[in-house]
């Protein structure tokens, strides 16, 4: 990769199982009792694949912002977790340069049944975080989060909006070369969000790498550098512009 490339993808491909409504796999069980024939049939549509995403091929440029775009079930997300590691892709791969910080589905890696204080510290670990590292910011996570009162409550007990603030203040404690967002920009209440944009402008700054997917073409069209556009799980276009077609696609 050229010195100012810091994540590549290269033929990235990425398929699911096709699964049935519940109530046509129950009816084909029956069938399949009487039937050969019927079971034959069943065996290969068990063998049937969704493709989520299709020959996906793009750059990012170090202290870009890069976002991903598309209706739902695009195949946004799921490249997200492509890039992160969390799936392994059917064909192609991704190449980085830089440690990545993933900023999606918040909360992954925390236990109900430990405290705030212990998930700090599991949640710190798993986003590359030193004992150290986590015990030198970890008033700074908590205070951030506004969960200090609740430091030594076990996570099951906390509301869904408490988890997500925990969260945050966790991963944007942590030092990457690239950040994943993924609606991140959604998360917590009204107030929560300015905290929670005021650490990722101030990340974009410092000239930090991010890969952004979301809906909010406001968003998109404020921080990006670049836009991916993915239509019918594949590459529709890249640039700018496509935030305008994206627009006038949906409309």
């Amino acid at each position: 990769m050229e010195a100012s490339v810091v994540l590549k993808a290269v033929n990235i491909s990425k398929s699911f199982p096709a699964l049935r409504p519940k109530h046509d796999q129950l009816r084909a069980y029956f069938w399949n009792i009487f039937s050969l024939r019927a079971m034959k049939e069943e065996r290969a549509l068990s063998k049937q694949r969704f493709w989520a995403l299709e020959d996906i091929n793009f750059e990012v440029r170090k202290g870009h912002f890069f976002s991903i775009i598309g209706k739902n079930g695009a195949g946004k997300s799921t490249l997200l977790k492509i890039i992160a590691g969390i799936y392994e892709p059917d064909t192609g791969y991704i190449q980085t340069q830089g440690h990545i910080i993933p900023f999606l589905e918040l909360g992954v890696g925390f236990n109900p049944q430990l405290t705030a204080r212990e998930n700090i510290y599991l949640n710190g670990i798993i986003m590359g975080m030193t004992k150290k590292e986590i015990d030198e910011k970890y008033e700074a996570i908590l205070e951030f989060a506004e969960l200090k009162e609740f430091e030594y409550v076990q996570l099951k007990n906390f509301s869904s909006g408490m988890q997500v603030r925990l969260a945050f203040a966790v991963a944007s404690q942590a030092q990457g070369d690239i950040y994943l967002l993924d609606e991140v920009f959604a998360v917590g209440d009204i107030s929560f969000q300015k905290k929670a944009l005021k650490v990722i402008e101030g990340m974009i700054a410092q000239g930090k790498t991010f890969i952004y997917v979301g809906h909010n073409m406001e968003t998109v069209r404020k921080y990006s550098t670049n836009v991916l556009y993915l239509k019918d799980h594949k590459v529709e276009g890249i640039g700018r512009n496509m935030i305008d077609k994206y627009i006038s696609d949906m409309t």
